[in-house]
């Protein structure tokens, strides 16, 4: 029987018109031999729409995406159907059920265990990391916290909340300012570089944590390191599986949101990363360390910073629903490492209904 694949994209997040880009590649390269699509948008102001003919356009930013356009009043279902999504739209009646979710989405109400939550309500298949994993890689700071702890490697940080910041702005600025100038300063729960700013004058300092705090209500003041930015792709639940690494080299003067996604020539992935042999598996390893101690599943990006002049690396942060674009860093990765994009999509779609199956086993009364 053919699986009906829910292509879920855009959002309420910074991230939203990123994932226009992400659905585009993911919606072309589903095997119409296996998978009927349903492309679900999820507009700014977080209503769900069906999209009748989803349409492949141009964007002056992100070249190709797939376009949203506002379908009606659809109400999603929070309860088991069958093991499958069921949405409805009020005024026409139209009924649409999915059998598994593909969420091509970045950032806060998407990728940081709330979105998950609602489908582990429905009980339906989805491809990705589950509520815990979504939640503890999403939040840098807990994330960080869980790493250190777990014995892999992390940037010196501080946490200042908005509401610290509000008691004693003074207290925060000289905590933050002991790490060291230069620094970098983040939303705790953003992606994409989304409200970072690198701050060298400690004049700066509270302008630039004002600014991240825009976007979070918890910044983290990180130390600054001069290093190389190396990226991993795990792949797996139970028994993850490491790509082979890739270097960032951007351009600007870090890898920025504009460095990212606008700028063409912002940045060059080197793939692989020209590094020692004995060195990567150490990198590999700790990726997969990281990705089974912060509870992933499905797939993550795992970003380390490499300090030049020596062997140390750091873990910077794990992405549980990374970039999806084919010229993303993750399936990228994948395909210098043997597996083709529309292979690891079938790869991600197996893992989800696996771990579904077995979810499904599992008693829920005495």
């Amino acid at each position: 029987m053919m699986l009906t694949v829910g292509v879920l994209y855009g959002g309420r997040s910074g991230e939203h018109d990123v994932s226009l880009c992400s659905a585009a590649s993911v919606v072309t390269a589903l095997d119409p031999s296996k998978y009927r699509v349903v492309a679900i948008g999820i507009d700014r102001d977080g209503k769900w729409h069906v999209q009748d003919s989803p349409a492949i356009v141009d964007d002056r930013d992100f070249g190709r995406i797939l376009e949203l356009k506002k379908t009606g009043a659809w109400t999603i279902n929070h309860y088991e159907d069958g093991g499958r999504l069921f949405l409805s739209e009020a005024e026409s009646g139209r009924k649409v059920y999915v059998d598994v979710i593909f969420p091509a989405l970045h950032g806060t109400f998407c990728e940081d265990g709330t979105l998950q939550g609602l489908l582990e309500l429905a009980m339906v298949p989805y491809v990705g990391a589950d509520v815990l994993g979504s939640a503890v890689g999403m939040d840098k700071d807990v994330s960080k916290r869980l790493l250190r702890d777990g014995g892999i490697p992390v940037v010196p940080w501080v946490t200042i909340t908005a509401d610290q910041w509000a008691d004693d702005k003074s207290a925060c600025v000289s905590t933050a300012g002991n790490i060291g100038f230069p620094l970098f300063i983040k939303p705790a729960n953003a992606g994409s570089s989304v409200g970072v700013r690198k701050c060298k004058d400690p004049g700066d300092l509270a302008h630039d944590i004002d600014y991240a705090l825009q976007y979070d209500s918890k910044v983290l003041i990180e130390k600054s390191i001069d290093a190389r930015e190396i990226e991993c792709a795990v792949l797996g639940n139970e028994r993850p599986e490491a790509s082979a690494l890739g270097e960032v080299i951007p351009s600007h003067e870090f890898y920025s949101y504009e460095a990212k996604y606008i700028d063409p020539e912002g940045a060059r992935l080197d793939i692989p990363a020209k590094i020692e042999n004995r060195l990567a598996s150490g990198i590999r390893a700790a990726a997969v360390s990281a990705y089974r101690l912060l509870n992933c599943s499905g797939m993550a990006r795992v970003d380390f910073f490499l300090e030049k002049g020596s062997e140390s690396f750091f873990l910077n942060e794990i992405n549980t629903l990374p970039g999806f674009t084919r010229i993303s860093m993750y399936p990228k990765l994948w395909k210098e490492s043997g597996i083709e994009y529309s292979q690891l999509i079938d790869r991600l779609i197996g893992l989800a209904l696996d771990r579904h199956r077995k979810r499904m086993k599992l008693k829920r009364d005495k």
